[in-house]
């Protein structure tokens, strides 16, 4: 296979390389075309490499357990069980999953699951359903789509594990680790513990006036303010339960999903570019509070992932036209009320092409590439104060 692909790459470098010596419209059309193929290429190659990760670690894992927290972008079928319109157990997602439609909002992998491997663990970390009377000692899934930072984000969409329930939920799982005997406190604080939360909280609250009153009583600036004062404490809590290496991940550019996009309808960019900004705020704010608690907790290791610039940057160093930004793979109804895929309707076939899956999550290559990021930083500004592969080592 790697013979296959490599053979493939010289090809196309080769062919790209007399086309840039070419000046005709015809030689302008050609070099287009390779380029695009390159970018391909090396989306399937890094897609290749991270599907197979879990054969290129080598030994153990880099810390003893993963535990996370979060909505959506990390469930991995907590919500199945659930009352709600916020699960995905069902065909198309998961097609290019192994074991099918798993509760996983993707085509594939989320990421945690890749950031999971990158750690060396060659299990994926099980729901919190799910490990109930199984293994627990690796760690526990506890994040659940339409969970927010406040207990009332995503109740629009039914049943949910808010982040609050989510701590409960983890003392459960402590509990039962101290009353094993099985973990100390010094176990639990070589952990990795990840937080991906806040997008609902304005999906799913601030940006529908109708449903909640949170845009009215706070400007943009006042909400990012009291969101992360009440992730603060909610962290704290987590600390206290033993957590020390705490991965906190910003919110992307949530404005600018296929789902918000048609929401904002004629309001069009200012309405998208608000929404933006609202996430901006929340992540300037998460990034200070790891600045705060690294400085007041003891032997407390926190760090911010950029979510966001992480995507922006991702995207501009794509050539024109390699990947849609705009449209979601999957099918999605018209006037979609969560922005889901239709449910057993045949997807995109050019899956890598595509940085939705459906018109809020990304696909699983969008997922690889912020994952890679997240763990080993390429610029500077993508964690701070440092990445997920030094959080492992300290």
């Amino acid at each position: 296979m790697c013979t296959i692909y490599n053979t493939f790459f010289i090809i196309i470098c080769t062919f790209t390389l007399l086309l840039l010596n070419l000046g005709s419209s015809m030689a302008a059309t050609l070099r287009e075309v390779a380029i695009k193929a390159l970018w391909v290429y090396l989306s399937v190659l890094l897609l290749f490499v991270s599907s197979n990760m879990h054969y290129l670690v080598d030994g153990a894992s880099q810390v003893p357990c993963y535990f996370i927290f979060g909505d959506s972008l990390s469930d991995s079928g907590n919500n199945n069980g659930l009352l709600t319109l916020a699960k995905v157990n069902y065909r198309p997602y998961g097609i290019d999953f192994p074991q099918g439609p798993t509760g996983r909002f993707s085509n594939g992998r989320n990421l945690v699951d890749i950031i999971a491997e990158l750690l060396g663990f060659d299990e994926y970390i099980p729901t919190f359903a799910a490990a109930i009377g199984g293994d627990i000692t690796k760690g526990v899934n506890y994040a659940s789509g339409a969970a927010g930072i406040r207990d009332e984000s995503g109740r629009n969409q039914g049943m949910r594990i808010t982040l609050y329930k989510q701590l409960i939920n983890h003392q459960i799982i402590v509990n039962k680790l101290v009353a094993n005997g099985s973990l100390a406190a010094d176990y639990l604080s070589k952990c990795i513990y990840s937080i991906a939360i806040g997008a609902n909280d304005y999906i799913n609250n601030y940006f529908m006036p109708k449903l909640y009153p949170t845009s009215r009583l706070y400007t943009p600036k006042q909400y990012a303010d009291v969101l992360v004062e009440e992730c603060s404490q909610q962290l704290r809590t987590l600390y206290n339960s033993g957590a020390r290496k705490m991965a906190l991940i910003g919110l992307g550019t949530i404005g600018s999903t296929p789902f918000e996009v048609a929401m904002c309808g004629i309001n069009g960019t200012v309405c998208v570019d608000n929404i933006n900004y609202a996430a901006q705020l929340f992540n300037a704010r998460l990034k200070s509070l790891v600045t705060d608690l690294n400085t007041n907790l003891t032997n407390a290791m926190f760090i911010y992932i950029d979510y966001y610039g992480i995507g922006l940057s991702s995207a501009a160093s794509s050539p024109p036209g390699s990947v849609n930004y705009t449209a979601p793979c999957c099918e999605v109804e018209m006037n979609s009320t969560t922005g889901l895929c239709t449910p057993f309707k045949t997807p995109c076939q050019n899956r890598t092409q595509y940085a939705f899956w459906d018109a809020i999550h990304p696909t699983e290559i969008s997922n690889v590439v912020i994952a890679a990021r997240a763990y080993n930083a390429t610029l500077p500004t993508d964690a701070f104060p440092y990445d997920i592969s030094h959080l492992a080592q300290i």
